[in-house]
């Protein structure tokens, strides 16, 4: 090894011989370590019929509804089962505000919101599947809605074109595969003192006619949003069967 020069990498690779490894004063590298990222809080365990088998904050999360599934969402007894009246009322929308509705659907909200917000709010639909996108853009056309706009999203960013002063969750978060990346995006797409609003059937209730995996406590949805930078504002239980639990996105210190 006389003809080689003095190097400082730890291994020199000879040609047909293994790594060899000089001593270690010779091995001193000014390069700081990486420090590991956290781990996400994710554990696995039983699958369920419903569930993924992948569990956050101890909760199995659920199959999300394809696309097949849409003609549930415009059904005709949703008005008095959800009563979307009491939902607008609680979100209190002013003209000129900006909506993300993720997982938006068909749009049964995107409407509404759009209505409440005017011609100069925008209420982005946001959803992971081109063909809900496709069936929201054919419902707004009948009803004369403009501003509402749809937008692809992924399994862990909603994708937002600009900040909003509203992102609300109906019947989605418990569906959503990957909750923390994803509420993490959203709480940046989110202006100071935004608000996130989820709309949950009351997993406390046995009697709510849902499959158990698509209802959450109010207590699982407080715990799982200590994660986020998000304060806890008021739960609004005035709905027939479900809960619209309200947060702030916190001032940055």
């Amino acid at each position: 090894m006389s003809n080689l020069p003095r190097l400082r990498p730890v291994f020199y690779l000879l040609a047909g011989l293994s790594l060899v490894a000089l001593p270690a004063t010779h091995a001193a590298s000014t390069t700081p370590a990486v420090p590991a990222a956290p781990p996400l809080p994710y554990t696995t365990g039983v699958k369920t019929r419903d569930g993924l088998g992948k569990y956050y904050f101890g909760r199995e999360i659920a199959h999300y509804m394809t696309h097949q599934g849409a003609p549930w969402l415009e059904r005709a007894e949703r008005d008095t089962e959800e009563r979307p009246d009491l939902v607008m009322k609680a979100l209190a929308l002013k003209p000129g505000d900006l909506v993300a509705d993720l997982g938006c659907g068909t749009g049964y909200f995107s409407w509404r919101m759009a209505q409440a917000v005017g011609p100069k709010g925008v209420v982005y639909g946001v959803e992971i599947q081109q063909e809900m996108l496709d069936l929201l853009a054919a419902n707004m056309k009948p009803r004369g809605v403009a501003n509402v706009v749809g937008v692809r999203g992924a399994l862990d960013d909603p994708k937002l074109p600009q900040p909003v002063d509203l992102a609300i969750m109906v019947d989605v978060y418990h569906e959503c595969s990957e909750p923390a990346e994803f509420l993490a995006a959203v709480c940046r797409h989110l202006k100071p003192g935004g608000r996130l609003v989820f709309v949950e059937y009351r997993g406390e209730d046995p009697e709510v006619p849902i499959k158990a995996l698509h209802k959450m406590t109010e207590a699982q949805v407080k715990k799982e949003m200590t994660a986020q930078p998000l304060d806890y504002i008021e739960t609004v239980r005035s709905l027939p069967r479900q809960h619209l639990i309200i947060f702030k996105k916190r001032a940055a210190p």
